[in-house]
């Protein structure tokens, strides 16, 4: 993709001070990476992020495919944040930094010697952003919280499931990127009005807190009857219009399905389906002709849709719906994802080379700059950058690192 990739990052001389692990800081740190910033991820020198080690790599020496997915595009130096030295290095490159961002247990930082107000006294125009599981002032205040308990705590899971089981965790792990690209889009904020203002800024969000923000649809379904929104399946939370759901489609495999959505917007969708599928004669049926009807005969109108699908793989039902001018999609797994050769052409799925795991293929931005996807450089080794960061951020030789590496604090 070197030759189609977008070369100018919109982030180009923003420097960020990256002390985050696993995935919630991790993403939103990549995501400033992928548009331009040079993030340095300060990491325990033994250990390293704990995410190095997560679900296992590709060999023995090699970091985990998790940790190449949420790292790529950034700086590593490894730094002992319990030497006095190390410290003091950090305190330095803290002066020299736009953004620092951690997302460490409650009050882990604080206790290390690098909360708000010793930073803003260094750096007044600092960006410091902090993501917790949950709010300053909330009582579990102190809990630890990973993607999971922020979708549990957050009302993410109550309204994921079959309409009469139990509350189910979604695929996407909302908890954590969902809330690393909210804290994105507040640092992008908070830049853009220290460009006019000069002050630096202290940022904080909660997991919990995000995920209200995910779920606002069902926010507005309480509002209109009273009730807690219910788990409705593949069906939508809003006011129910016939057909909605996942099909079966020819295959018969688990995910040979079809998603098809008919709008109470636009009642033209029912007719279209119906012309799809070959059954013109139910246009203008009052049985089926209004979205309440369909409601009350929600399965029979569940099975025509069905009987069709099941004749035809979940590709050919989407192109065929979709033409017709009713939104459908075919469900797509990782695999079918991952070598679907139309990702790779528009640079959405890209091939780094990482020096020890060897080539592998990550999706990227997503989104296009001047109609080019931003190009994805490798995960770092663990203190790869040291001498290149301490040389540049601060001017040191490298007689100078090699001292502070003496010391113990590299």
């Amino acid at each position: 993709m070197d030759g189609n990739t977008a070369v100018q990052g919109c982030l180009t001389g923003v420097r960020v001070l990256d002390c985050t692990q696993f995935e919630a800081g991790p993403s939103c740190t990549e995501a400033l990476a992928w548009l331009g910033a040079e993030v340095v991820k300060v990491e325990n020198p033994k250990s390293g992020d704990p995410g190095r080690a997560s679900f296992g790599g590709k060999t023995k020496d090699a970091d985990s495919w998790y940790f190449l997915l949420f790292n790529a595009n950034k700086k590593s130096i490894a730094v002992n944040l319990k030497s006095p030295s190390g410290l003091k290095l950090v305190k330095d490159l803290a002066r020299k930094a736009d953004v620092f961002i951690e997302n460490f247990a409650p009050g882990a930082i604080e206790r290390l010697g690098l909360g708000y107000d010793v930073l803003k006294a260094l750096n007044p125009g600092i960006i410091y952003a902090q993501v917790k599981g949950f709010g300053e002032g909330s009582p579990y205040e102190k809990n630890l919280a990973f993607d999971m308990i922020a979708q549990a705590c957050g009302g993410v899971m109550s309204i994921t499931g079959e309409r009469d089981g139990r509350p189910n965790k979604p695929g996407p792990t909302l908890g954590d990127t969902g809330t690393g690209m909210l804290m994105a889009i507040s640092i992008l904020g908070a830049l853009y009005r220290r460009q006019a203002t000069g002050q630096g800024q202290r940022l904080a969000v909660a997991m919990q807190d995000a995920m209200l923000h995910y779920i606002r649809v069902a926010f507005a379904t309480t509002a209109l009857n009273g009730k807690p929104a219910i788990r409705n399946g593949p069906k939508t939370i809003s006011p129910p219009n016939p057909p909605v759901g996942i099909y079966p489609c020819k295959g018969g495999g688990p995910n040979d399905y079809v998603y098809v959505y008919t709008s109470r917007a636009n009642p033209e969708h029912w007719k279209r389906l119906l012309q799809v599928v070959g059954r013109e004669d139910l246009i203008g049926d009052p049985r089926y002709d209004t979205p309440q009807a369909r409601v009350e005969r929600e399965a029979e109108v569940d099975e025509i849709i069905a009987s069709w699908t099941r004749q035809r793989t979940k590709h050919e039902a989407m192109k065929l719906i979709g033409a017709a001018g009713v939104p459908s999609g075919a469900v797509n797994d990782t695999l079918e994802l991952q070598n679907d050769p139309d990702f790779e052409r528009r640079g959405i799925m890209q091939t780094i080379q990482h020096p020890v795991a060897g080539p592998f293929k990550m999706p990227t931005w997503p989104v296009r700059h001047d109609g080019a996807p931003l190009k994805v450089q490798p995960a770092p080794l663990l203190g790869q950058h040291n001498a290149e960061v301490l040389a540049d951020w601060l001017g040191l030789s490298a007689g100078d690192v090699e001292g502070l590496r003496k010391e113990g604090a590299l």
